[in-house]
């Protein structure tokens, strides 16, 4: 019987030399993958987004780590190192996928998903001691979640939600109003929230277009009479 259990614990009986052994290296290794991930975190938590430095964090640190033991258990004899690591593409894909969510007529979540998914493999990277291609990767992340979406932005390239709030002293006017600039802008209303607070009265409504068409919308609704200010948000949903 202790022959048996002797076997089955064999694999896992490492020594204490052997320990300080994959301590030493993975400590540079998990540490440059919580870094590196919190990096991203911090773009995404600047932008408020539901996955933030936390998040990424310990998504990197996660993959890095599973990567690291993936041939640590295997050992010097087994040629399939990657068994573990392997499984770290599909785990991420189930995380990712709660991040999407469908919105009225629209889909978000899809870059925070994708930015998850990029995170792992960082992660993975970090625990292969791959630290200069997880590093270039990082830079293209940031660049790619922060610079391209101010270009496209900026282009009128990309469409994205803003909630507009107008106030007023007459709902009826304030609607009437909404309505004649968004005709005159070709765009449609398609749901709003009306309520007042004493004698102010409050219209929010939610459009989906570009800077150049936010922008004109802008200038109609507040160049019509019913409407006394204009306020608009970024929109929580938006991605």
């Amino acid at each position: 019987m202790s022959t048996i259990l002797a076997s089955i614990s064999a694999p896992f009986d490492f020594s204490w030399f052997q320990q300080i052994t994959v301590f030493n290296g993975a400590v540079p290794r998990l540490l440059a993958a919580s870094f590196l991930g919190g990096v991203i975190g911090l773009e995404r938590e600047y932008k408020r987004r539901s996955a933030g430095v936390r998040t990424n964090l310990l998504i990197c640190l996660g993959a890095a780590f599973f990567t690291l033991l993936s041939a640590v258990l295997a050992g010097d004899a087994n040629a399939n190192k990657g068994q573990v690591a392997s499984n770290i593409v599909q785990g991420i894909g189930f995380l990712g996928a709660g991040l999407i969510i469908h919105n009225r007529s629209r889909i978000s979540g899809l870059t925070s998903a994708a930015t998850v998914w990029v995170v792992a493999s960082i992660g993975m990277a970090c625990g292969a001691g791959l630290f200069a291609a997880a590093g270039i990767a990082t830079v293209i992340v940031v660049i790619a979640l922060e610079l391209v979406g101010f270009l496209e932005r900026n282009a009128s390239i990309k469409i994205y939600s803003l909630i507009y709030e107008a106030r007023g002293n007459d709902q009826a006017a304030i609607l009437h109003s909404i309505l004649d600039a968004m005709d005159k802008a070709g765009e449609r209303l398609s749901d709003y929230t009306a309520n007042a607070i004493g004698d102010l009265q409050r219209v929010t409504f939610n459009v989906v277009a570009t800077k150049r068409q936010h922008e004109r919308l802008h200038g109609r609704l507040l160049s019509e009479p019913g409407i006394n200010a204009l306020l608009n948000f970024r929109d929580p949903e938006e991605d």
